[in-house]
């Protein structure tokens, strides 16, 4: 998608936090892949919290679902974003760990996640799983379809010297 591996930016310390932070703005789901038994990768959607990014990411989940059994076998987590419309697509990597103190429960409660969990935020099997992110990979596009779509007929005339988007690596610490 890319030209070539120059075109990759490394971006590390504040300057990645801030530009995950960017990315997965306004990306209300990520696919969450953990490692279950047998070492097969099992994927769920789950709603992201509507917190600036700091390093870190805040689900609500229950505490007896089976990504939390993955979880206590394996903490390593990958999150992947998805935003076709703007072109925006980012994997991240971490380790995640649970929690069911409450206090943090009420900060991220939302009237939405009733339907998961009928008995409010006061709901025994209700859990904060947080991810603190090591890095990940983007990729994103800043132009519209049709400049897209021009870009792409170009790349592939002149053999992948045309540029159609913006590559990055990204640690976080």
């Amino acid at each position: 998608m890319y030209r070539n591996s120059e075109e990759v930016q490394q971006l590390s310390g504040k300057e990645g936090i801030e530009k995950i932070g960017e990315l997965v703005k306004n990306i209300r789901i990520a696919m969450m892949s953990t490692v279950g038994e047998n070492g097969v990768v099992r994927s769920r959607p789950m709603a992201t919290q509507d917190e600036p990014f700091n390093g870190t990411l805040w689900f609500l989940t229950r505490a007896s679902s089976g990504k939390i059994a993955n979880i206590s076998r394996d903490q390593h987590v990958t999150l992947d974003y998805s935003d076709p419309d703007h072109n925006k697509y980012i994997t991240l990597r971490g380790t995640a760990t649970l929690s069911q103190d409450r206090a943090k429960i009420k900060e991220l409660w939302s009237v939405m996640y009733k339907a998961w969990f009928p008995e409010g935020e006061d709901d025994p099997d209700i859990a904060v799983m947080r991810v603190e992110v090591a890095e990940g990979e983007y990729w994103e596009a800043n132009s519209s379809k049709i400049v897209m779509g021009i870009r792409y007929v170009a790349a592939a005339v002149t053999g992948g010297q045309v540029s159609v988007g913006e590559a990055g690596h990204v640690k976080v610490a």
